[in-house]
């Protein structure tokens, strides 16, 4: 009888250690997070500081211990502004890979491509781009951390009101972003009353010269002000094409140009437009009760001292879509999808630096049109108008 009392003893002492043991392998797996971007190709100019920001955020969070007692591991692919590839990448990352949260999707192609499937798949997603359609209407398992396009579009115009400025010339890209911009600008326009596009011009990815299109748009009868939708080359072709033409009136660019490299391509031409972007631009000017300041400062200062080259605010949308994914991992106490889509939809005041993010079951991007700053090029530089 003891022999035997002994033996079961035994036998579930064993099958407890190899419990534990499994439990052990299983804390000290890594944390997957997986990513597709633009890392080569038209749209680099996003995708490179994303997966810069991303890297280098992955090593200090391991460095400090991880999450969740967990190192963090990077699964990352180029896309190269495809959006096939970014499906087929997005497909390898769920069922090859089989990661615990995406954070990735430079371009809204990219990312619309890749939605269906990580919808079906049921993993978190954090979008690092910028249409309004990827979040509206709400889809289960898909956030956002740029601004939308909608939410560009309120800023410039409520701008373009407050300078007495009501008839608007609008040239845009016929890609994602510019069109779906364009959509939101002619939308917001129509709500908002007092004020009215007057000229809706629109130019391809390829073109090289937008003087036709521009004098089109001067020529319009009462036109006071021009309003350019656009990501990668274009806006910096509409901007120098601007200048040749000797057009005087007010322009406006969107949020899809906000950094220093926009301003290299167009060179003086830039000279008084204005735009709307996150703070990271202009840092200094930031009061020092503003909540953003300090995470601002502290992402510009330790991206350029790593890369030794200027900070951009595309960066920064990967920035704050990893430290959304890491807080909502920490208020779920583990990596299961469902309980991490449900942190993440509850995460209040998380001050980033894109803007202080409120999610909520009918908001999965949780911004306002505030957390724009308006910005106007002044002697080459950025300057805070508002």
């Amino acid at each position: 009888m003891f022999r035997k009392i002994t033996r079961r003893a035994s036998k579930f002492a064993a099958v407890a250690a190899a419990g534990l043991l499994a439990m052990s392998v299983q804390a000290a797996d890594p944390i997957r997070i997986g990513s597709f971007l633009s890392v080569t190709g038209p749209a680099s100019f996003l995708g490179d500081p994303e997966l810069k920001t991303l890297q280098m955020y992955v090593e200090k969070i391991n460095e400090e211990g991880g999450v969740l007692g967990r190192q963090l591991e990077l699964v990352h692919y180029d896309d190269a502004g495809n959006a096939s590839k970014a499906r087929n990448f997005a497909s390898r990352l769920i069922r090859s890979d089989r990661v615990d949260i995406i954070v990735g999707g430079s371009t809204t192609g990219a990312t619309m491509a890749a939605v269906p499937m990580i919808e079906q798949a049921g993993v978190p997603f954090i979008s690092l781009a910028g249409a309004v359609v990827i979040t509206t209407p709400v889809k289960k398992w898909v956030f956002k951390t740029p601004q939308s396009d909608r939410m560009a579009a309120e800023r410039i115009l409520t701008d373009m009101k407050s300078r007495g400025l009501t008839k608007v010339g609008l040239i845009s890209g016929t890609g994602g972003f510019g069109s779906s911009g364009r959509e939101q600008t002619l939308a917001v326009a129509k709500e908002m009353g007092g004020i009215e596009i007057v000229a809706d011009e629109t130019y391809g990815g390829s073109d090289t010269d937008m003087t036709a299109q521009l004098t089109n748009i001067r020529n319009t009868d009462g036109v006071q002000t021009i309003l350019n939708f656009g990501f990668g080359q274009g806006p910096a072709i509409v901007t120098r094409n601007y200048a040749q033409l000797g057009i005087e009136l007010p322009f406006y660019q969107s949020h899809g140009v906000a950094s220093d490299g926009f301003l290299e391509l167009a060179g003086s031409n830039a000279e008084g437009l204005r735009l709307p972007a996150s703070p990271l631009l202009v840092p200094e000017s930031l009061p020092e009760s503003d909540p953003q300041k300090p995470v601002v400062e502290a992402y510009k200062s330790e991206y350029e001292a790593r890369w030794n080259s200027k900070v951009s605010t595309f960066g920064a949308y990967a920035y704050d879509g990893l430290n959304l994914a890491v807080k909502a991992i920490e208020k779920a106490g583990s990596t299961d999808k469902e309980a991490v889509r449900d942190a993440l939809e509850n995460i209040q005041g998380h001050v980033g630096v894109t803007g202080t993010f409120n999610m909520s079951p009918t908001d999965h991007n949780g911004l306002e049109a505030d957390s724009f700053r308006i910005l106007e090029v002044q002697d080459g530089g950025w300057k805070l108008i508002n």
